[in-house]
């Protein structure tokens, strides 16, 4: 039975944050020696992105069943498009500290770090966020508890956090990685040109 994402979109979320977990993961259910499936969900019937796309989820928040996915994917946003007021709230707060507590995957690109450190979930460990930012930046994190690392991608255990868009494509591969093998994501960098092999 092939591995499922949840890719939770708040409002504000930044496009090309999403894309690369929506590429990466559809590449691997395409050409991949180990498919993955991913579904979308969000707090909102319609999710107005940052750079003004409209998006609808695919399924409903209410219809999550958590024990139905072995990852969490969360892109980054922005505070002026109402980023935080999707990631912040306490029913999805909650599913950030179930997946954890089962030791599943949450792969947070930039900003997303900022609610899986709220969830309470970062304390104490290693994570890494968008370095530019503003009230909810690295600041923040530590303010959570979090050993803040100067460093483009971190992993601690099952949570992957990043510094901003451009390292969005290297979370999704790690995050593809970890929940298949190494040769599955050579095979898809493969046919993506990622490599020339």
């Amino acid at each position: 039975m092939s591995k499922k994402v949840l890719l939770f979109l708040s409002q504000g979320f930044e496009e090309y944050e999403a894309g690369v977990f929506t590429d990466v993961i559809g590449w691997s259910r395409e050409i991949g020696v180990e498919p993955v499936d991913m579904v979308s969900t969000a707090l909102r019937p319609e999710i107005k992105c940052k750079w003004n796309l409209i998006v609808r989820p695919e399924i409903e928040f209410d219809e999550v069943n958590i024990d139905d996915y072995d990852a969490l994917a969360i892109p980054g946003g922005f505070k002026n498009s109402g980023f935080y007021e999707d990631v912040f709230d306490e029913r999805f707060q909650h599913v950030i500290r179930e997946f954890d507590r089962n030791k599943k995957i949450i792969a947070a690109v930039c900003a997303a770090a900022a609610p899986v450190a709220k969830s309470g979930v970062l304390k104490n460990r290693d994570a890494t966020t968008y370095d530019l930012s503003d009230v909810y930046g690295r600041g923040f994190l530590a303010d959570m508890g979090v050993n803040v690392l100067d460093k483009h991608v971190v992993v601690d255990e099952n949570i992957i956090t990043s510094t901003g868009p451009a390292t969005g494509i290297d979370v999704a591969f790690k995050l593809l990685e970890m929940l298949t093998s190494a040769k599955n994501v050579d095979e898809v960098k493969k046919y993506m040109r990622f490599t020339n092999r």
